[in-house]
This record gives C-alpha cells, structure tokens and sequence, in this order.
C-alpha cells in the first residue's frame, strides 16, 4: 500500500510519473491532502532509486500472441528507471504490491542469476532455439546495467551457444557491448533497434525525463551499423498530436545513421497506464491534452485502449490509417524495409562444459 498519491512536485522532479497510486491489486489506497497545519510546505528531499535482488527462479518468459513476432524474452530487470510516461509495462509493478507510477521507476529489481539460469535452461535437452528478444518490457540498457551488467553477462552466454537475439532499447550503452554484438551478428545471430521517439530534445526529457538524448540513439544506429550490426528504429509510441508530426523526420533521420529497417507502435494505454498518462498530458501539454486523448479513442474504436490482437499495436480507423500509410511512405522514400534480417538458430549449439565427456574420434 503506497502513502501518497500525488507527489509534491520537487519529489518527483525529474521522473516520468508524478503520482504514485496503489497498484489495481491492493484493498486501500491512500491519498495525500493538506490538512491545514503545512504539512505539506515544505519540498521533501527527491525520490532516490532503489535496487532490490529479484530470485526468480527462471528467466524465460514466453508468449503465445499471434501479433508479437517472437515467442520468448528475456528481461534483466523489473521496472525502468528511464522513467518514460507511457511506458506500457507500468502496470506489471502492481504484481509486486507496488505502483506503476513512481515506484515503476524508483523501485527497481535486478536479476543478478539471469545468466546461470539462462545456461542451464538452454541446457536442456528439449529446448528448441528460436530468437530470444530482449527489451520487450523493460529496458535492458537502462541506467542500472552500468553498475550490474546482467545484460552483457546474459549476451555472453547467448554467444557462446549461438543462439540468436533481438534487441530494443532506448540506450547508447548498447554499444558498450559491440564485441559481443559484432561478432554474433557476423553469424547472422544478433540484432538492434533502437526506439526514437521524437527528435525534439525538451519533449523526449519531458516524456522520457532519464533515457538518453534523441541524438545519442541516432549515434548508437550509427555505431551499431559501423560495426556491421543490423539496425533498426522504432517509432515508439506514435502519439497523436504529439509527436506523429515527426514521422517522416525520425525515418529520414535513422536511415541517415544507418537503420536498415523500421517499425513504429501506436500508443498504448492498458490498465492504471490511462490516468497516468492523462495526468501526464495535463502537466506537460495541457493545450493539446483533450486531442490527443480523442485521436487515441477513434484509433481504439471510442476506447482509451483496445486490447485485442491485431489491433492493439496500430489501432484501426482513419487516424490510425493516416500514420500507417505515412509511415510506409516515409520508410519506402528512406530505403528502409526492402529486405529483412532473419536470423540464424541452426548454428546453435550448447557449449562444453567441465566433466562432459569427450567425442570419440
């Protein structure tokens, strides 16, 4: 059960959410008021970043969704401490008893044994390799895998069974890992893409208060790309009135640095993600909060969110028709989309390990 609700501004400064409501399982809630006496005068110190061990005991998730194009990922990490607004995997930190506010990016969880369970799970004799995607929920590369690492430990391994990976981050520390990267991808086993979500630097520090720069991802396209690692881009997530302005410049842009392919994700809003994300468009861009939200209901059939498969990653409708048909023309002006980079599993291979007998000649 969370104290507050809404934070006092200097509190939340430099985060993505600025409220901290009780996650859609817990039986109370409470909420900050005045009460008259100043209590709430005086600025509390910010909120500082907390790191807790998570012991799960497997580190595969798997998928049966017919509109995901992979059917298991791996997440290093629980919750972001990029902070973006709209992050869709907010409402997974009510699993934990926590919010998907503040919490979802203050409160986060480090799976420090994802490597070993990861070895000993490809170990298995029944396991079938197919690409393992990372980055589908939480970023892999966000602030904290600087000090553990669990990502590039968890890349060694996948280099050394040569098994194929796909990544989606938001971070230029991806390219710390370009050994790693350049050599699986030599092998047809490794690629990136990058998620550019505006080209405007006050709007992404806004949205995204603790992700890097619009210009450093544009560089990461470019690293990767120098050392012969497929990239892409993802406009992710086209926002209506926002930042769907930009399509064709964030294109142009990452074709420009190297992107081979492209893809983009129309806003979602599942769960407690609605009030959140209104309440972000209410501080933010109250000017244009009211159309944004009307754009996004006629993409989802008068809802804020429609689940369904299919549907859910572009929506449907005219708007949602507009950014489609834009969008493939911007990709189709850039070169980008013409071939695809299907990776290679038939190479892959469970390493020798201390005790295992020897072939025979």
């Amino acid at each position: 059960m969370d104290e507050t609700v809404k934070q006092h501004p200097m509190a939340a400064r430099g985060r993505g959410s600025g409220s901290n409501a009780s996650g859609r399982y817990e039986p109370m809630a409470r909420i900050r008021i005045d009460d008259g006496w100043g209590a709430m005068d005086e600025a509390p110190p910010p909120i500082r970043t907390e790191v807790n061990r998570d012991t799960s005991r497997t580190i595969l998730a798997r998928n049966t969704s017919p509109d995901i194009g992979f059917d298991r990922s791996i997440n290093p990490y629980r919750g972001c401490e990029h902070g973006c607004s709209y992050c869709f995997a907010r409402p997974t930190h009510a699993w934990l008893g926590l919010s998907p506010g503040l919490d979802f990016e203050t409160k986060l969880f480090v799976k420090p044994d994802a490597a070993t369970l990861l070895a000993r799970e490809l170990r298995r004799p029944r396991y079938q390799c197919r690409p393992i995607a990372m980055g589908t929920n939480t970023d892999p590369y966000q602030p904290i895998e600087r000090k553990f690492g669990v990502t590039r430990e968890v890349l060694k391994v996948l280099q050394a069974f040569n098994h194929p990976v796909t990544i989606v981050t938001k971070s230029n520390l991806v390219l710390r890992d370009l050994d790693i990267l350049a050599d699986m991808a030599a092998r047809n086993q490794a690629k990136v893409a990058i998620s550019v979500t505006t080209l405007d630097r006050q709007l992404a520090r806004r949205m995204e208060p603790r992700a890097p720069t619009p210009e450093r991802r544009l560089a990461a396209i470019a690293g990767l790309s120098a050392a012969g690692v497929p990239a892409a881009v993802m406009v992710a997530p086209l926002i209506p009135a926002l930042n769907d302005p930009e399509i064709e410049a964030i294109v142009a842009a990452a074709a420009g640095a190297g992107a081979g392919e492209a893809g983009y994700v129309l806003l979602r809003l599942p769960l407690e993600i609605k009030a959140l994300w209104r309440e972000w468009l209410e501080t933010h861009v109250p000017d244009r909060a009211s159309r944004v939200l009307r754009h996004i209901r006629d993409a989802h059939g008068g809802k804020d969110y429609d689940a369904t498969f299919g549907k859910r990653q572009v929506g449907g409708g005219a708007y949602a028709e507009l950014l489609r048909q834009r969008f493939e023309m911007a990709c189709r002006r850039a070169g980008l989309n013409e071939r695809s980079f299907d990776l290679d599993g038939s190479k892959f291979s469970p390493p020798a390990t201390a005790g295992d007998q020897l072939n025979l000649l």
